[in-house]
């Protein structure tokens, strides 16, 4: 199981991220390979050669680096090519509208069709009901997270959630470790 944190454009402008995220491993003891860092397209507006800098550092620590909200941004295509992301996450927008607009499923199948192509899972965003869900399977999505699986919950619940899944052993084991 990995744990994603969300990482913001002005983090790395602070310039020492891959020490600060180093610092939050060897406090907490998770492992490099279970921390899944998401930053979003804008994190490339500015100072784009530091940050793909930056991203080689956090992929040395051995974390796994995912692009947020794919398609809301500005030219997402070129930062597919410019660093191997580890995953792209589909924007919730497209799924919300999956049953209203003709263009969503075109736009999603396209994204994981590029995914699959450059050998970059997709994780649907947003994934809410069960028609959704249908959807998203349809297109070829693997990945999905969302309010038909959980709703936020305080981290005091997450080991008694993770206890009532099927398949699901050693779940405090990992918690303890997260």
């Amino acid at each position: 199981m990995k744990v994603a944190v969300n990482l913001s454009p002005v983090q790395f402008q602070k310039g020492h991220l891959p020490q600060m995220v180093l610092a939050a491993l060897a406090s907490s003891g998770l492992p490099a390979a279970r921390l899944d860092l998401e930053i979003t397209e804008s994190t490339f507006l500015v100072e784009s050669k530091t940050n793909l800098a930056t991203l080689r550092r956090l992929r040395a620590l051995g974390v796994s680096i995912s692009m947020d909200d794919f398609g809301t941004g500005y030219s997402g295509l070129s930062y597919l090519r410019a660093f191997p992301f580890d995953k792209i996450k589909i924007d919730r927008s497209f799924i919300s509208d999956l049953g209203e607009s003709g263009g969503c499923m075109a736009i999603m199948q396209a994204i994981i069709n590029l995914g699959s192509s450059l050998g970059i899972p997709t994780l649907a965003e947003g994934v809410e009901t069960e028609k959704q869900l249908a959807w998203v399977r349809e297109v070829g999505c693997t990945e999905m997270q969302g309010y038909l699986f959980s709703r936020p919950i305080p981290a005091s619940e997450i080991a008694g959630m993770l206890r009532s899944l099927p398949n699901c052993r050693q779940v405090d084991q990992y918690l303890l470790t997260a």
